[in-house]
């Protein structure tokens, strides 16, 4: 009896026993598990790469630059023209062609290429290959469209044919931590594929504070080369056009960019359709919040758009913003800041009236407004900077830009100064360039216009100008009223 007392009473040790077993089972497998996801992940990756690769197409530009000639001041000594063998007459200047390599995706059977502005701007040669082989030179290739405020750009190959395209997807359902796939060119390596995550989302000012940014963040690798190419999705779907890479050395270091293919969708299709991209307006300079600045203002939080200024006559003006109104909801959408409200404005058809929900005194108040053109906002910016700066001014000219040593689209002539303006009092001459207001750079009226519209009222600014007469840079300062 004793003996069996005993082994029933071991019942319940066995039983136990065997749990803890099954557990232990059930943790030695879970690495076997986790190896089928990786393969799941790696079989993931080769099909997008398989689906993809054959619309991604490798750039070839070729831009031509203008050098001086060095052996010019040397041309009046005989013996240094003979011992060179120079000709009797020499020319000022020579041409040097510079060649670049980028990335792109055909969008399209009518052989629509989506890629980046700074890709194909300036270029004289756009040469296309195809990951089959196939080859289209300049002949064969054209430019449809450029927008750099978002670096987008689409050219075309006219050769007759269908063509194998991407799908573009919905970049506003990625979230961070999904796995993305990167198809480029990077260093000129042929239709190379990389791996990552999606690091962060609604990066803004990355290249330019006052451009249309809303970059996507991976740590997939992207170097130069990968530049309009896409980033995909595991679904195979193209949710970003990479763009740019924050990096010291110039090379990958885990922090890449890409455009949100919802932006680029609605360029793409604009630029196809009129070669440009009209964007809305309605007249607000705007501000984003930092802590310190909401602690000012009472507030807990730093979402929002605070209005700086309402330009005078402008859509916002009529509609009856005011300077303090906090900007905290576009068509019932919550704005996080300045940069996402100027996006969605932006994205905006010319005419469309909106609801724009701001804070008021502690209320909370819905205005509709009706979206101005560009056309619009170039005029009233224009008329603003030169009320407040007193000047008047025009876009440097290509020979202006090569003079001074400014890059193409960089900085703008003056043409009248008031000389008892805040630019007249502080030397500012006829002929000068205006390259920078603060850090930003302008390159146009409109944009000096909305560097001058951002400013506060007493400011004192720091302008970066070229003296016409001595071609060297400098800072002037000047109080803006």
């Amino acid at each position: 009896m004793n003996r069996v007392g005993t082994t029933f009473s071991l019942l319940p040790r066995i039983i136990l026993f065997g749990f803890i077993l099954s557990a232990w089972a059930t943790l030695v497998s879970g690495p076997c598990i986790a190896g089928a996801a990786s393969e799941d992940l790696s079989t993931d990756i080769t099909r997008v790469a398989k689906q993809n690769i054959p619309a991604v197409v490798h750039v070839e530009v070729t831009e031509r630059q203008e050098i001086a000639n060095p052996f010019i001041p040397f041309e009046d000594i005989p013996s240094f023209r003979h011992f060179f063998g120079l000709p009797k007459t020499m020319p000022k200047k020579f041409q040097k062609e510079i060649v670049g390599l980028g990335s792109g995706m055909i969008i399209d059977p009518e052989g629509h290429i989506l890629t980046n502005s700074h890709v194909v701007s300036g270029a004289t040669k756009i040469q296309v290959v195809l990951s089959d082989g196939r080859w289209f030179d300049e002949k064969s290739v054209k430019v449809i469209g450029i927008d750099p405020k978002t670096d987008l750009a689409v050219i075309q190959i006219t050769a007759k044919g269908s063509f194998p395209h991407v799908v573009l997807g919905d970049s506003d359902k990625m979230e961070i931590g999904q796995w993305v796939v990167a198809i480029g060119q990077p260093r000129g390596l042929f239709q190379s594929v990389t791996q990552g995550i999606i690091s962060a989302k609604h990066r803004m000012g990355i290249t330019n504070p006052s451009s249309y940014e809303d970059f996507l963040q991976t740590d997939a690798a992207i170097n130069p080369g990968n530049s309009g190419g896409p980033l995909i999705n595991l679904q195979g779907e193209v949710i970003g056009v990479n763009s740019a890479i924050m990096s010291e050395s110039g090379g990958f270091e885990g922090i890449g960019f890409a455009i949100p293919s919802n932006m680029a969708i609605n360029v793409s299709k604009q630029l196809i359709a009129n070669g440009k991209v009209v964007r809305g307006y309605i007249g607000l300079s705007l501000q984003s919040l930092t802590p310190q600045l909401a602690g000012s203002l009472g507030l807990n939080s730093t979402k929002g758009a605070l209005v700086a200024d309402v330009i005078k006559d402008s859509p916002a003006y009529s509609a009856g913003f005011k300077k303090g109104d906090l900007i905290v909801e576009y068509e019932g959408k919550e704005i996080q800041d300045a940069s996402g409200l100027r996006n969605a404005v932006g994205n905006a058809s010319v005419g469309q009236t909106v609801t724009i929900s701001v804070m008021r005194e502690g209320k909370k108040l819905q205005i509709p407004v009706k979206i101005g053109s560009e056309q619009e906002e170039a005029k009233l910016l224009s008329s603003s900077a030169h009320e407040r700066l007193g000047i008047e001014v025009r876009p440097a000219t290509p020979e202006e830009a090569k003079k001074y040593g400014l890059e193409a689209g960089q900085g703008v002539e003056v043409l009248k100064v008031n000389l008892k303006g805040p630019l007249g009092k502080a030397g500012l001459e006829p002929g000068d360039i205006i390259i920078q207001v603060n850090t930003q750079t302008v390159g146009n009226p409109e944009e000096l216009g909305a560097a001058v519209a951002a400013l506060q009222p007493n400011q004192k600014v720091a302008f970066l100008v070229v003296d016409h007469r001595t071609g060297e840079a400098g800072y002037i300062e000047a109080e803006i009223p």
